[in-house]
């Protein structure tokens, strides 16, 4: 893996490692939300849950919007295409064909050797 694809993976992961971030992702992946329902949904302060958005929206994970008719709503959802990469790249990373069986360098796989070259 290259070190800019570590460093954006990483950082996704460590955005949903917190249990309110998690939380707030599940609930955009049931559809489109505004604050006032996340903040009564899940108990969170308003200044916490914008915080929380702010950061799943600086990885790429939830994208917002502000109301065609009130500008001063805006509308978080989960980003469809970021989520379709992920669900594709873990589907992959997860795969239990990719663990290969190898001779193991220590003590172990020595005698294993050994007994197989008799």
């Amino acid at each position: 893996m290259k070190e800019e694809e570590l460093t954006q993976r990483t950082a996704v992961f460590k955005a949903l490692a917190d249990p309110n971030r998690l939380r707030i992702f599940a609930e955009l992946m049931a559809g489109d939300t505004c604050n006032c329902e996340l903040k009564d949904k899940l108990g969170l302060a308003p200044n916490l849950l914008s915080h929380h958005l702010k950061v799943l929206e600086s990885v790429g994970l939830v994208s917002s919007r502000r109301d065609v008719v009130d500008g001063r709503w805006v509308y978080y959802a989960a980003n469809r295409e970021a989520v379709a990469q992920w669900q594709s790249w873990l589907a992959t990373f997860f795969d239990p064909a990719r663990i290969q069986c190898r001779t193991l360098c220590g003590p172990e796989g020595q005698l294993i050797t050994a007994v197989e070259v008799r």
